[in-house]
């Protein structure tokens, strides 16, 4: 099912291709179909104001969401039902023939999922957006939708290591050719491309890099041959990148991180055009890869601070990454902020902040010397993820890379001196100390 832009409208949300002047009659009868509102009562019209003049605090508290909720709740209620009930035979057919937009199973969606949905297409200035439980789970669900027997794929190398498990070893069984090009070389990307090749994938920033890709320069390719163009935008979050303004096809998410924030739940989403999304959510319908109306809630709730807590993650990622910069045992820092970054120009050109993940090596040192600096820590906690409250650190070459050959990890760009430091939102010079104790242990 797709939603609703009159239903998003109410949310006064900035930009999804909504128009907000529109009257709020369909807008009110949606509230009353979706969330049960009793049909006597009067829901507040939404003031008319014109997109621009909202910022991303503003549209992250409200966009998506009807302004009159059930029972005049001022959160969305959890909808737990797995299946949803008709009155009337003629409301079955009204349903079936697409008359009346709601809800019919849970595998199909849910009010909850609704609202975030249309609250994430707001914040990426997308048509549409499509829920689901990780961002694995989304990306999947792109690529089964997309590709079938003898297409192609071109992936640029420095990628999640899942994504790259899942195409190399599992696409490959059903005829899928997954073809790898050095990370940022548009020229090498543009030669891969043939009458077969149906996505373009790319991660911006990469991870644990932290490369930026030319999003223009991308999105030209994609347009020139005619090929679709995915950005995993998860590091940057739409607080500091909106590839879709670049011209990019698809724009995924592992909500799991920056967007919900607490590091408490998986989801994962999927945004951009809705002509392009509706043969993705059919497929979702079938794979049944979505997520939990009490994981909705939690994620709703989450994107209420969002651009609030970006605001902390971008300046604490900074800060610590400039102090790792001059630090006597730190060999090189990988922090799209700095000047030294390789692709730092790109990134100052497309992005307005830098995110909260810093990635540094340690001068001299092998695997055990550098666990040993992890493992002096006191406020960041060893684990995977990033985008949380807590701070958190790892090791690559220990946290995902330990089974992998010493040559392959060379493949990757993964150094066994390598730290990944997920700043959260503590404050920044105790951060900094802990750091500084734990280089010093």
């Amino acid at each position: 099912m797709s939603l609703n832009v009159d239903f998003r409208a109410n949310g006064s949300d900035d930009s999804a291709g909504v128009d907000l002047s529109e009257p709020t009659a369909k807008a009110n009868a949606c509230e009353i179909q979706r969330f049960g509102i009793p049909r006597d009562s009067s829901p507040r019209p939404v003031p008319v104001t014109h997109p621009s003049s909202y910022g991303l605090s503003t549209q992250c508290v409200h966009a998506g969401e009807p302004r009159q909720k059930a029972d005049g709740a001022i959160t969305t209620p959890i909808h737990t039902a797995s299946t949803f009930t008709f009155s009337s035979t003629d409301e079955l057919i009204d349903f079936v023939e697409g008359r009346h937009e709601r809800e019919e199973y849970g595998r199909y969606g849910c009010p909850n999922e609704k609202s975030v949905e249309a609250k994430l297409a707001a914040l990426d200035r997308a048509e549409d957006a499509i829920l689901y439980s990780s961002g694995m789970s989304a990306l999947v669900g792109l690529l089964m939708t997309s590709l079938g027997q003898d297409d192609e794929i071109v992936f640029f190398d420095q990628c999640y290591h899942r994504s790259r498990q899942f195409c190399a070893q599992h696409l490959a069984r059903f005829g899928v050719r997954t073809i790898q090009v050095p990370t940022g070389d548009m020229d090498a990307m543009a030669a891969a491309i043939t009458d077969r090749t149906k996505l373009l994938v790319s991660e911006s920033p990469t991870n644990p890099h932290l490369t930026a890709i030319d999003l223009d320069a991308f999105a030209d390719i994609g347009r020139r041959f005619g090929v679709k163009t995915l950005i995993d935008a998860t590091l940057a979050t739409p607080a500091n990148v909106r590839p879709l303004e670049h011209g990019i096809d698809f724009v995924l998410h592992s909500a799991t991180k920056y967007l919900g924030g607490h590091n408490d739940l998986l989801a994962g989403v999927l945004c951009g055009r809705k002509e392009d999304l509706d043969p993705v959510r059919a497929m979702r319908g079938c794979l049944g890869n979505i997520n939990s109306p009490h994981n909705l809630y939690l994620l709703e709730r989450g994107l209420k601070t969002f651009d609030l807590r970006m605001q902390r993650h971008n300046e604490n990622g900074m800060a610590v990454a400039q102090f790792l910069q001059q630090h006597p045992r730190v060999d090189r820092v990988f922090y799209l902020g700095l000047p030294s970054h390789p692709t730092h120009a790109i990134a100052a050109a497309q992005m307005s902040g830098f995110g909260g993940l810093v990635t540094f090596t340690i001068k001299d040192a092998d695997w055990r010397q550098t666990s040993r600096v992890v493992d002096a820590t006191r406020i960041a906690r060893i684990a995977p993820s990033l985008g949380g409250t807590e701070s958190l650190i790892e090791q690559p070459y220990v946290m995902s890379y330990y089974h992998y050959t010493a040559e392959e990890r060379r493949q990757f760009g993964i150094t066994d001196n390598m730290i990944r430091f997920s700043c959260g939102i503590e404050n920044s010079d105790d951060l900094i100390a802990d750091l500084d104790q734990a280089l010093s242990a």
